[in-house]
């Protein structure tokens, strides 16, 4: 699971640093194209940069679908348990392995009916407006997304089955900072 777990992490920095780039790139071209620099403004006004937006767009589903997985297991995905933390602890333990439960279900819902969603569009010629590419590699985030975050889901169901604990998120550390002034201590 670790190595499930990084590979999580480099996918969605590197969909957050892809689609950064692409919209800076989009942004100084827009600009620069307004320089009545003779030779650059042409070359410029040459280049097609609409698919720039589509793409950005598509990234950040993307982001949005393996970031919600991620949420779920490091802590970090909203939930509201002031009610369910005032409840007796049999109570308490009880209804939140039927939270992770119906979280497991539901996302494995939405992954099903997305991957028939993308079975059934792969047999079309339907591609995306600006980059041409086929349809059901964009749609086909839902469905990843979606039994990775199911996955995640029966993880942190386990981990508590077994542990009695749920991963919660300290916002006062930082990720990475102690292997760091270990590294300077030595």
């Amino acid at each position: 699971m670790r190595m499930l777990d990084r590979l999580e992490e480099w996918f969605i920095a590197l969909l957050m640093a892809s689609a950064t780039l692409v919209i800076f790139v989009a942004v100084l071209h827009r600009y620069a194209s307004g320089l009545a620099i003779a030779g650059l403004q042409d070359w410029l006004l040459g280049l097609n940069l609409a698919w720039a937006q589509e793409l950005c767009i598509y990234l950040l589903v993307w982001m949005a679908k393996f970031g919600a997985a991620y949420g779920v297991r490091t802590g970090i995905h909203v939930g509201v348990d002031v009610l369910v933390d005032r409840l007796d602890a049999r109570y308490r333990k009880l209804c939140i392995l039927a939270a992770l439960a119906a979280g497991a279900l539901f996302t494995g819902i939405v992954g099903t009916l997305g991957a028939a969603f993308v079975w059934e569009i792969a047999h079309t010629d339907q591609t995306s407006a600006d980059l041409e590419v086929p349809m059901w590699l964009v749609y086909l985030a839902v469905p990843c997304g979606s039994y990775l975050m199911c996955l995640r889901f029966l993880q942190v169901g386990w981990g508590f089955l077994c542990h009695g604990a749920l991963p919660r998120h300290d916002h006062g550390q930082v990720d990475g900072l102690e292997e760091e002034l270990q590294g300077a201590r030595a």
